[in-house]
């Protein structure tokens, strides 16, 4: 399941998508994450649907290789989906023991299970399609007014990019413990759920002291580099919009007035 983790995984590929400026993306997500939260009828799922099969064709990512991504959130989609389903009040449909599964729970848990599983795959297109450098200048050029405030833009930004570099690092790092620590005896699947607790002390400490040690050498590497922030810095490939950015602009601004629209009208 660890290998299953997308996220912070880039996929190269010859796609007008992961040619598009990283700004456009970062908007694209931040509208499309917005709009799965205003739709509530059948209509505002099927415009968001044919939105997202289009962002994902034109990605050329390989769409198993994305669904994948979902394996590791499967407890959390069964959880979302039960919460849902048992503690949503209205006209009751079955009933055992002391729950109650009603009409408007079963809507509201398969509304905010295809909401989530839509907000993995959204994201999981920009992190599959834009280098971490690439998200790093976009998030930190589109943020950059907010340094008129004396917010620490570029070291906010580099942050975020170290944090989606280590997520893969830290994963196959995880994988390597696990199966060392499984060779010399461990056990991390029988018992109860407190032993299975108690079990991963051996999986965690490790990982801990190796993420800790990896985070030193890159605060060692940095300084040696002489790095002292973004300030006076320069960009060997500045960001320029080009036309297909443009185009891609009015295409998410279209899709989200379709869904205020749905929303207002249906």
């Amino acid at each position: 399941m660890l290998r299953d983790i997308t996220i912070g995984q880039y996929y190269p590929a010859d796609s007008v998508i992961h040619k598009l400026d990283p700004r456009v993306k970062l908007f694209a997500t931040l509208l499309f994450v917005i709009s799965l939260f205003t739709f509530q009828n059948l209509a505002g799922f099927a415009v968001a649907t044919a939105f997202l099969i289009l962002f994902i064709k034109l990605s050329k990512v390989p769409f198993l290789y994305m669904v994948k991504g979902l394996r590791a959130i499967v407890i959390i989609l069964t959880i979302t989906a039960l919460f849902n389903l048992f503690l949503t009040p209205g006209e009751i449909l079955v009933e055992f023991w002391i729950f109650s599964v009603t009409k408007e729970g079963l809507l509201s848990a398969v509304k905010m299970t295809v909401r989530l599983i839509y907000l993995i795959l959204g994201t999981s297109v920009v992190t599959l399609t834009t280098t971490p450098n690439a998200l790093t200048d976009g998030l930190e050029k589109a943020l950059r007014p907010l340094n008129a405030i004396k917010i620490p833009v570029h070291e906010i930004a580099m942050m975020m990019s170290i944090a989606l570099r280590f997520i893969p690092i830290l994963v196959e790092e995880t994988d390597k413990i696990r199966k060392a620590q499984i060779a010399r005896g461990a056990d991390f699947e029988s018992g109860n759920l407190i032993k299975k607790a108690k079990n991963m002390v051996p999986l965690l400490v490790p990982l801990f002291v190796s993420a800790f040690r990896r985070a030193n050498d890159l605060a060692m590497a940095m300084e040696a580099r002489c790095y002292h922030g973004g300030s006076g810095r320069t960009k060997m490939k500045p960001l320029k919009y080009q036309r297909r950015d443009r185009m891609a602009y009015l295409v998410v601004v279209v899709y989200f007035a379709g869904m205020l629209a749905v929303r207002i009208f249906l």
